[in-house]
């Protein structure tokens, strides 16, 4: 019976990712004076996988390139070579181009076998160099043709007979320590890791000459290293790996999501019926409706968990942006990563990729300093940045800081003024600082390949706000300057406010509420056309009545007989007129545009226990619609 190798695929493409992102953190961290056996044993692991499986598929390009690394890894690690920063710099080059190939053979297009034959040709310029310099080492030759390797190799792949030893348990499919235990117990343990000195130098070989960065060992928090050391984590057995994680598609986590969604309006709505039965059976209808609640709670956490993720995984990616921009730009850095173990959702994980990295680079080009600059300030002359994660309440906070020259209030003036962009008469640094996010800003002198064309920023403030979410800056000129972003744990629930307008409830996310009142008649200031302003503790807030914004009959139409619910929305404060507040609860969100279309100032809708549907407000759109407030009252 043939058996179709297709349908394992997506498994091997999804464990070769894993397993190239290893190697990459792995070789980031590589203290090449004093290189850790077990981290080069992982790297050859890593690398051996790859080949087996791409040899049982005849992926011949990722064959091609793992073999030759392979080779070279295994003198390594056997200590027949030294490594060398080169050689490290070589690896990481080999490893993007690896992904590249993955990637080509996920989307079934073409291999770009240029790439892989140059890598191949420097690969093997470093093995004929050695050669010179080891006669125990063993040959291999270029492969100018794809290679296919036969799949008697010894790679464990349905030979259940086979009971490999850790080090040799290359097996596919195999959930090696490598893949499972290292990657969830160090994200565990990394609630604060420096990696140290990124600094810009050159390196020869005997053949070839390229321009490296070095980087230190990892340097764990002591009591860190004291409670769990790298070595242990490492040793953990492929059996123990192999309980401890089942990969399930993402789908079937939303799926479970929503069941469980329907599971809590199903349970509400029995609390209802449960109201209209009195006596004995009324007692225990409620007793057991009580327990049903307490129970789906649990579920509902515990489902809602399966989608977090530490946000290492964005966080690991960083090490490896750093040292290549801060070698192309001549400049040292000390990155800090802190919190790395906080978790959020797995959409937010995905879609804060781009921004931290527009940050991240804007910290290193625009924030640090030069070493001769830094000099002649007193600084040490090897920059720091630091990528921090906090939960706080129902919100993540992410900051970005640097101890650069912080931004420049006068200068940015002057860029807004040239670009036409409105400022206020007195702002306030907290407004001026917002302007470096207006598209097309920039204060660079010159356009670079880095930054200078004024677009970045613009796209990290639109990103952020699409999530949910706020950024804010704080910077002192000559000490440094901290990009702040606050999110949502998860972009599937939400603790709301449940307000009524009409007949109809609509929900305000708590993120956004500052706090609610029954306005005075004498606070409330009418401008023409009907606009009003309120009037507390000497600010006016604009008004937007709910019922205006939604088109519908209201309960009342005088603002001080309703509600005056105040928000934020990225620094942009009104207050929302709703007839009156109906209680908090967390919502599950289900998408409007998906099963009808996108409504103007509403992000999702809900279910409520008795069957009805509200909708959940976005209020960064409603406040596109409000006039500019004014700060302070006359």
């Amino acid at each position: 019976m043939s058996i179709d190798m297709k349908q394992f695929h997506s498994v091997f493409f999804e464990e070769s990712q894993e397993h190239l992102d290893e190697m990459e953190h792995l070789l980031l961290d590589l203290n090449t004076e004093d290189p850790d056996s077990e981290d080069l044993n992982s790297i050859f692991r890593a690398a051996h996988s790859i080949k087996g499986g791409s040899g049982i598929f005849g992926f011949d390009a990722l064959g091609s390139v793992t073999h030759i690394m392979e080779s070279l890894l295994d003198n390594v690690r056997q200590k027949k070579l030294a490594i060398t920063s080169t050689m490290v710099d070589l690896f990481l080059s080999s490893v993007d181009v690896l992904k590249g190939i993955l990637e080509s053979y996920k989307s079934a297009s073409e291999i770009d076998w240029t790439n892989v034959n140059k890598i191949c040709e420097r690969l093997e310029q470093v093995t004929r160099t050695k050669e010179s310099k080891a006669n125990d080492m063993d040959g291999f030759g270029f492969f100018d043709e794809p290679v296919s390797f036969n799949t008697e190799d010894g790679f464990g792949f349905f030979d259940d007979s086979v009971v490999p030893s850790q080090q040799d348990a290359y097996g596919f499919f195999d959930d090696s320590p490598v893949l499972t235990d290292l990657n969830h117990d160090s994200t565990k343990r990394e609630s604060k890791r420096v990696v140290k000195n990124f600094t810009h130098h050159e390196s020869q070989s005997a053949d070839f000459q390229v321009t490296v960065s070095e980087i230190n060992k990892v340097i764990p928090q002591p009591e860190i290293v004291t409670a769990a050391p790298p070595a242990k984590i490492k040793s953990i057995d492929a059996s123990h790996s192999e309980n401890s994680s089942i990969r399930v598609d993402v789908a079937k986590v939303d799926q479970l999501i929503n069941l469980v969604g329907e599971i809590v309006i199903t349970q509400s709505m029995l609390n209802l019926i449960g109201q209209r039965i009195e006596g004995d059976l009324g007692e225990k209808f409620q007793s057991v409706a009580a327990e049903l609640e307490r129970n789906t709670r649990e579920i509902q956490e515990a489902v809602m968990s399966i989608r977090m993720l530490p946000i290492s995984f964005v966080f690991n990616r960083f090490p490896r942006v750093v040292r290549d921009l801060s070698t192309k730009l001549g400049k040292s850095i000390d990155l800090i990563i802190e919190g790395g173990d906080t978790e959020l959702d797995k959409g937010l994980t995905e879609k804060l990729v781009d921004p931290l990295t527009h940050l991240v680079r804007n910290s290193i080009d625009h924030g640090i300093e030069s070493a001769e600059i830094r000099a002649d300030r007193n600084k040490n002359t090897t920059g720091k940045v630091i990528l921090k994660a906090t939960q706080q309440g129902g919100s993540i906070v992410i900051s970005i800081s640097d101890d650069g020259g912080g931004l420049n209030r006068e200068k940015i003036l002057a860029k807004a003024h040239e670009k036409n962009i409105a400022v206020g008469e007195h702002p306030s640094d907290a407004d001026v600082w917002q302007l470096i996010f207006a598209p097309g800003f920039s204060t660079a002198d010159e356009i670079t390949d880095v930054s200078g064309r004024g677009v970045g920023l613009d796209v990290v403030k639109r990103n952020v706000q699409s999530l949910g979410g706020r950024i804010d800056i704080e910077s002192s000129e000559g000490v440094g300057a901290t990009f702040t972003i606050r999110l949502p744990l998860t972009l599937a629930i939400v603790d709301g406010m449940c307000v009524s307008v009409g007949d109809q409830t609509f929900i305000i996310p708590l993120v956004n509420i500052v706090e609610s009142m029954q306005p005075l008649e004498k606070d409330i200031k009418t401008l023409a056309g009907n606009d009003q302003l309120l009037l507390v503790r000497d600010q006016y807030w604009p008004v937007l009545p709910l019922y205006r914004a939604m088109q519908i009959e209201p309960q009342f139409t005088e603002t001080h007989r309703g509600i005056a619910v105040l928000v934020e929305a990225n620094k942009h404060r009104f207050a929302l007129f709703v007839d009156g507040l109906v209680g908090q609860q967390q919502v599950v969100i289900k998408s409007l545009e998906q099963h009808y279309k996108r409504v103007q100032g509403v992000a999702g809708a809900t279910i409520m226990g008795d069957g009805s549907v509200a909708l959940i407000l976005d209020v960064e759109s409603l406040s596109t619609s409000i006039k500019p407030p004014l700060q302070h009252a006359s």
